[in-house]
């Protein structure tokens, strides 16, 4: 956890109930963003205890699956414009993602339209390869996006 909290004050919400599949509607090995939803919405926020979920921070609507194009896109809404964790959030997820889908699906992370002051460089960081593998070198780094893929603190 960081000292000097940015957003002391969150807004938490509940967890929605999961919703259980006895079968695989597709059939085949294709996913569908409730799916998806499902591997990340428990990944813990960087600052606070509680899940991306809880803070709204995603949702099943943010998140779009293209099967034609083999392509994963993944948009989140920081609780604040100015949160420093933002690029850990999107880092959170790529590599939750990659984890899960290691079958070459393209993924691509974004914060939300307006939801970020400096949404441009989020983007262009958490969409460049380089930078992600660059990012995820930084041991303090790593460390806490382990902390949040794996943490029972929720």
């Amino acid at each position: 956890m960081t000292l000097g909290l940015i957003n002391a004050n969150p807004v938490v919400h509940a967890k929605k109930e999961r919703v259980v599949r006895n079968e695989d509607p597709h059939g085949d090995d294709a996913v569908d963003p409730l799916e998806i939803y499902d591997f990340v919405r428990d990944i813990r926020d960087p600052e606070h205890p509680y899940s991306l979920e809880q803070l709204s921070v995603l949702s099943e609507e943010s998140i779009t699956v293209d099967e034609k194009l083999g392509r994963i896109l993944i948009t989140f809404t920081p609780t604040i414009q100015h949160c420093s964790m933002a690029t850990v959030i999107g880092l959170c997820l790529r590599v939750k993602l990659k984890e899960c889908f290691s079958s070459g699906a393209m993924i691509k992370v974004y914060v939300a339209p307006g939801s970020h002051a400096d949404e441009e460089s989020v983007n262009k960081l958490l969409n460049d390869k380089e930078r992600v593998a660059a990012a995820l070198e930084n041991p303090n780094l790593r460390q806490l996006v382990d902390e949040c893929l794996y943490s029972n603190e929720l």
